[in-house]
C-alpha cells in the first residue's frame, strides 16, 4: 500500500447511464489523488485509465475506505455483499427510480465525489437480519438480508403459521409473509402494506401477504425477537427470498426463522450539502411525491 486513500466503484454495466457515470466519478477521484478501484468483472464494461482492478471477494475489497456504488437500488445490494463481510461503507448514487438506499442523485455526482474526497461523510449502521430455514430440526440453508426475507407460494396459496419468540402467534393462508428490517420497510414490505419505518428505529417488521385472515396486520416487534413462519406440511413447498436476490426452496413442513444479525451494514451520509444528506422525511417526500403544500411548519415567537 502507498499510504493513498483508496476507493472502489462499481455499475450497474447494463446501464450505459451508469457506465458513463462511473467514469467520471473515477476521473474525478483520480485527479484528486486517491487510489481507484474497480471490479474484475466489471473492468472491461466501465474501463479508465489509472484505475487498478480487484477481485470480487470480501477480502479484496477490505483495505478500501469506501465503495461508491452507481445504479439502483438492487445494484446496492449486490455491493452489499462484498461490503457487509469486509465492513466498508457504501455511498450510494441513485439511476434507478426510487432508490431509498442511494445517497446522492446522479445530478448531485460531482457534489457527492468532492464530499468524499473532502471526507465530508459519516458512516451509519443498518441492521441486518440472519435467516435460516429448518426442518425436524436439521438445518437446511442460513443466509441474510438487509431488507427483507420473504417467504412465498411457489404456485398456490400457502398455510402458515407465525410464531414470535417461541409462541404461535396466527395462522394464514396467504402468498407469503414478509420479514423485514426498517431499511427494508419501504422496499417489498411497504408494497405489501406495511408501515414505513424510520432507519435509526431498532425493530422487525412482520408483514402477512394478501392473508385471508381478519387478524392480518403488519406487526413491528421488538429487534431482540425472534420471528419464524412455518409452512403447514398439507399446502406444499414455498421459496425464500433475501432481499429480492438469493433463493432458497422450503420444504413442506419446514420453518424459516429470523432474527437481527451481528454484523450490519455500512452506509455513508454526505455532510455539508444543500441537495444531499436530506433527512428521512424529506426522502419520503421527494421519494413519493407527497402534497406539502400548505406547511408552515412551527411558528417562532416574537
Amino acid at each position: 500500500m502507498d499510504g493513498k486513500r483508496t476507493i472502489v466503484v462499481t455499475a450497474h454495466t447494463g446501464r450505459e447511464p451508469a457506465v458513463r457515470s462511473a467514469r467520471l466519478v473515477m476521473d474525478r477521484l483520480i485527479g484528486a489523488g486517491l487510489n481507484v478501484r474497480v471490479l474484475e468483472g466489471e473492468a472491461e464494461e466501465i474501463g479508465c485509465a489509472g484505475a487498478a482492478m480487484t477481485p470480487e471477494t470480501p477480502e479484496a475489497i477490505a483495505e478500501a475506505e469506501l465503495i461508491i456504488v452507481l445504479g439502483g437500488d438492487g445494484t446496492l445490494l449486490r455491493a452489499a455483499e462484498l461490503a457487509r463481510p469486509a465492513g466498508v461503507p457504501l455511498l450510494g448514487v441513485n439511476l434507478g427510480h426510487v432508490g431509498f438506499l442511494a445517497e446522492a442523485e446522479v445530478e448531485d455526482l460531482a457534489t457527492a465525489v468532492d464530499r468524499v474526497v473532502e471526507n465530508g461523510y459519516d458512516v451509519e449502521e443498518r441492521m441486518t437480519i440472519e435467516v435460516a430455514i429448518r426442518l425436524n430440526g436439521e438445518t437446511l440453508a442460513t443466509t441474510w438480508a438487509l431488507n427483507e426475507a420473504s417467504v412465498e407460494k411457489v404456485d398456490r396459496m400457502l398455510e402458515v403459521v407465525a410464531e414470535i419468540d417461541g409462541r404461535p402467534l396466527s395462522r394464514w393462508g396467504c402468498d407469503g409473509v414478509i420479514c423485514a428490517t426498517p431499511t427494508g420497510s419501504t422496499a417489498y414490505a411497504f408494497s405489501a402494506g406495511g408501515p414505513v419505518v424510520w432507519p435509526e428505529v431498532e425493530a422487525l417488521l412482520l408483514v402477512p401477504n394478501s392473508a385471508h385472515a381478519l387478524f392480518a396486520r403488519p406487526m413491528v416487534v421488538s429487534p431482540r425477537s425472534t420471528l419464524a413462519v412455518e409452512i403447514v406440511p398439507e399446502t406444499g413447498a414455498g421459496v425464500l427470498w433475501c432481499d429480492g436476490r438469493r433463493r432458497f426452496d422450503i420444504p413442506p413442513g419446514a420453518r424459516v426463522e429470523v432474527r437481527r444479525a451481528a454484523t450490519s451494514v455500512r452506509l455513508a451520509r454526505l455532510l455539508g450539502a444543500e441537495t444531499t444528506g436530506a433527512p428521512f422525511t424529506d426522502r419520503l417526500v421527494a421519494k413519493f411525491g407527497l402534497p406539502v403544500e400548505g406547511w408552515r411548519g412551527r411558528v417562532r415567537s416574537q
